[in-house]
């Protein structure tokens, strides 16, 4: 079922995290401190709308990490009920796809209930000073990058590193749900 990002309050803080990676290491929101763009996404491996829009966010990425932008992903979702979204096979996508940015595990869905993420992508945008600045989809047009006519994501980092404020017209993200864990 597919549903949307809620609507977050442009300049609140990024809320801290500190989780594993599949490059080994572990990482944290202060880690990241030196970039002038943080740009946190929640992803997963099985998610049709990841997977329909994953290298276009790599592209994004190799494409604004040279100008200092930090990209993180992070997988909430319970990979008892989602085997494909278990750390190993995060591991694997990762890998295969090289990434080139962080991908972190959220095993115990605390951060994605700090950050209020509801979906898979879920993508957040912060500022040098770590407020938020952007909170919505990637482009207009999930489905085919040929039917793209707005990129919201690339405007949104543009403009944070132009000394700009994105556009407060922000767009919800559309995705899989967060698969939460069953009490």
């Amino acid at each position: 079922m597919a549903v949307e990002s809620k609507v977050s309050s442009l300049g609140s803080a990024c809320p801290d995290f500190r989780l594993p990676a599949t490059d080994g290491k572990t990482y944290g929101r202060d880690d990241f401190a030196k970039a002038p763009v943080l740009v946190v996404m929640f992803i997963c491996n099985h998610c049709p709308y990841v997977k329909a829009v994953e290298d276009r966010l790599l592209g994004l990425a190799r494409a604004y990490t040279p100008r200092g932008v930090q990209f993180v992903g992070i997988c909430s979702n319970d990979a008892v009920t989602y085997p494909e979204d278990a750390f190993a096979k995060l591991k694997e996508r990762w890998e295969l796809k090289r990434y080139g940015f962080p991908y972190l595990h959220d095993e115990a869905q605390a951060v994605a209930h700090a950050f209020d993420a509801v979906c898979t992508p879920d993508i957040y945008v912060y500022d040098r000073d770590r407020r938020l600045a952007y909170h919505g989809r990637i482009d207009d047009f999930w489905k085919d990058p040929a039917k793209v006519t707005r990129r919201d994501l690339a405007e949104a980092i543009e403009a944070l590193l132009n000394g700009k404020l994105p556009s407060p017209d922000q767009h919800s993200s559309l995705g899989c749900s967060i698969k939460w864990k069953q009490d």
